[in-house]
């Protein structure tokens, strides 16, 4: 595990956010290790990871509802996810923006019916990742779990996201009511992980993140 180590102190203007967020590790000190990477030694982590998914199935209801989300961008390979959903019967979900409107940040989901995600067809956003389309949509709060994307995650939960504000957004609502669900979980590399970032008002912070080296809730 990394340990940068950041100002933790309050955030109160405007001025002070930006400090703030200047103080966390830059994006790129994070991703330059992803693009490292082989196509099998992603797939070698992702098989680490993925054993500790079942420690989840005590806590998720029977055809538990799980959203997860295309690894484009070299992050940890999200297949694992659906292979676990289709072998505990749980219902796999993936992310669509833009559904109500190119300015409007709340993601929707739009069930998998496919054995394999290279095998949905999909289409590129303007933004670069991939997206299914499908007009049965769920909001957020439909779903019992959530895997959010992600750049890094701190010994808190503070999620460094990847710079577009979707989940955040999309999470703020059930996040400011103390909802019980979505459960919010990151899926990530052991280097993503590191000791405190500055978390921002906006910052919806995970319950629990999943690595090569475990799972760990918050």
């Amino acid at each position: 595990m990394t340990t940068n180590k950041t100002i933790t102190s309050p955030i109160k203007s405007d001025a002070d956010i930006q400090d703030a967020l200047m103080s966390n590790p830059p994006r790129r000190y994070f991703t330059r290790q992803r693009r490292k990477l082989s196509a099998q030694e992603r797939r070698q982590f992702a098989n680490q990871a993925r054993v500790y998914l079942n420690k989840l199935n005590a806590r998720l209801p029977s055809r538990a509802k799980i959203g997860l989300y295309y690894d484009g961008f070299g992050e940890l390979p999200t297949q694992p996810i659906l292979d676990w959903c289709l072998k505990m019967q749980f219902l796999p979900y993936l992310p669509v923006v833009g559904s109500l409107g190119q300015h409007d940040k709340r993601l929707r989901f739009v069930p998998i019916f496919q054995h394999k995600l290279i095998n949905i067809p999909t289409r590129i956003h303007n933004l670069g990742m991939k997206q299914n389309h499908h007009r049965r949509l769920l909001w957020a709060d439909e779903l019992d779990v959530i895997f959010c994307p992600l750049t890094a995650v701190d010994s808190f939960g503070t999620r460094m996201g990847m710079g577009g504000g979707f989940y955040d957004t999309t999470l703020a609502k059930s996040y400011r009511a103390r909802a019980k669900k979505p459960l919010k979980i990151g899926w990530c590399y052991d280097f993503q992980r590191t000791a405190t970032l500055v978390r921002a008002p906006w910052d919806v912070p995970l319950d629990a993140v999943i690595s090569p080296s475990g799972l760990r809730w918050f």
